[in-house]
């Protein structure tokens, strides 16, 4: 469990300060050889990690010489280098850091661009900020999880007295909390503060691109709109690069990635300085925040009711056709609404028809907590086109990419991949999985897996393949389709712990015409 993880790492910690002292037994001089610290993360940039190993991957580039890493990095163009000092999980040291600033001085002298050097560890008290200032660091990553708020706000306060950034690592509400208290302390310098959000949940190590963007609008809520924020973990390729990018994010950390492939995090760094913002992410910033809000009224709502309830999955309706029906699924409570595109279906729909819903749902003031979707199965038809235009409009809020097809035309093109998209496997063999993994890798945030009946995509009213489901786990977060209904939605919310489940013919009298009592006997079963 993440608790687990974390207070393993911070005990051994003050295990090996009582045996060991605050210099880990490593030769730390006494007084700071460095010029002043550096400015990290003051601009656009990425930071790439010094990392030989970690908890959930074990040993990453056991090998790795930091001196010739951290070269190489500086060739790269990152703009700092982090340096992970713990010893037990991570194989690091505070030898790391000073050998990693020696590097970073020496190639500065020779007219490289000053990078900041981060030493990032499990710091527990004052003491360990002025040793990493000794050792040369420019900044101290500072894990608001693991400090209770007054040392907290002493460690921040230490930090930018001696002139070094204060990166924070935030993740939960009461690490915003923290942030918050620590934020109005006069005597903390916040042009120092630069904060940094984690894609990975260390309960379990699995990554949510989408973590990050459901708390960058709280921090700038604190430290106003030029926060800089920093999006940490999961990214494996150029295209999850330029993703991270394109939500607004001042910085992203790269550590696995650089680490085991520094001759990749050129292409890296490229991906996340080039991207700027699509409606695509503008379209998942709004619905993080969704997410956000709605774990945040569960946790409210569990704690005044003294109960572990698991709050019912997101619902999406689909292969809608008439007004009437999607109003009632709004009014339900129904967070997306599905319009399928093409003419093979018999729920197909048309612009003028989703057009006319948008304005009835906007006269009843539903929008903002609303989403609306166009399915497509391929870009190149009229019906299609329809869609894709709808999405240019921002008359609906996301495209469906149904199909193999569908997902490998668009995402292959330049002008139509930054409009608001997901794609959707159809899981029908343990094959299959390997394109969830794929696409994930890939930086798509969400990807909706449906059940597959001969050359039928969608609404066959067959459920995937719980073995299917089982070899799939863990690759993203699960966003599930196929032969949902009232009768078996209990069951498959409680087994699979879906973030969002996706109906429509389950609640069907015919195709593309809900039938509203089988609509509301699965909402009372979801304990919406």
């Amino acid at each position: 469990m993440a608790s687990d993880i974390l207070d393993k790492i911070v005990e051994l910690r003050r295990k090996d300060k009582a045996s060991l002292g605050s210099t880990l037994g490593c030769d730390v001089p006494a007084t700071r050889q460095r010029k002043p610290p550096v400015p990290f993360i003051a601009q656009k940039g990425v930071i790439l990690e010094i990392k030989r190993a970690s908890p959930s991957k074990g040993d990453i580039a056991p090998q790795l010489d930091e001196r010739a890493t951290a070269l190489s990095y500086i060739d790269a163009g990152t703009s700092a280098i982090s340096v992970l000092t713990e010893q037990h999980y991570f194989k690091g040291s505070l030898t790391d850091l000073q050998s990693v600033c020696a590097a970073v001085d020496q190639r500065q002298q020779t007219g490289a661009k000053n990078v900041a050097v981060l030493r990032k560890d499990f710091l527990i008290d004052e003491e360990d900020i002025d040793i990493a200032y000794r050792c040369g660091a420019d900044a101290v990553l500072i894990i608001a999880r693991i400090l209770e708020d007054a040392l907290f706000t002493a460690m921040i306060q230490k930090c930018t007295s001696l002139g070094m950034t204060a990166f924070i690592e935030l993740r939960k509400d009461d690490d915003v909390r923290k942030l918050s208290l620590a934020a109005k302390d006069k005597n903390i310098n916040r042009s120092l503060l630069v904060c940094g959000v984690n894609a990975r949940d260390l309960s379990d190590f699995t990554i949510d691109l989408l973590s990050p963007a459901g708390l960058l609008s709280d921090i700038q809520g604190i430290l106003g709109p030029e926060a800089r924020v920093v999006f940490e973990s999961g990214i494996r390729s150029s295209q999850a690069a330029y993703f991270a990018g394109s939500l607004g994010f001042t910085g992203m950390l790269l550590g696995e990635a650089a680490a085991r492939n520094p001759a990749q995090a050129k292409e890296l760094v490229e991906g996340f300085m080039k991207a700027t913002q699509t409606k695509n992410a503008q379209s998942w910033l709004r619905f993080a925040n969704l997410l956000h809000e709605k774990k945040r009224l569960a946790v409210a709502e569990e704690h005044c009711e003294h109960s572990s309830r698991t709050p019912p999955p997101l619902l999406k309706v689909c292969g809608l056709t008439q007004a009437e029906d999607a109003l009632a699924a709004a009014v339900a409570g129904a967070d997306m609404l599905g319009f399928i595109f093409s003419s093979k279906s018999p729920r197909k729909t048309d612009g003028a028809t989703v057009r006319n819903i948008r304005r009835n749902l906007q006269e009843t003031g539903m929008t903002d907590s609303l989403f609306l979707v166009a399915v497509i199965t391929e870009t190149e038809s009229t019906e299609a086109q329809e869609a894709i235009q709808l999405a240019r409009e921002g008359i609906v809020d996301f495209l469906q990419l149904h199909g193999e097809h569908a997902v490998k035309s668009f995402l292959a093109n330049d002008g139509l991949s930054g409009l608001p998209h997901y794609p959707v496997i159809n899981l029908s063999r343990e094959c299959d999985s390997e394109a969830i993994s794929r696409l994930a890798s890939l930086g798509e945030p969400r990807i909706l897996i449906d059940s597959k009946c001969g050359e039928q995509l969608g609404g066959t009213g067959k459920q995937v393949s719980a073995d299917l489901l089982t070899s799939s786990a863990g690759t993203s977060r699960l966003w599930l389709a196929g032969g949902l209904n009232a009768d078996n939605i209990t069951t498959v919310a409680a087994q699979f712990k879906p973030e969002l489940v996706d109906v429509s013919s389950g609640i069907e009298s015919s195709p593309g015409k809900k039938d509203l009592d089988k609509l509301e006997r699965l909402v009372l079963a979801l304990g919406m």
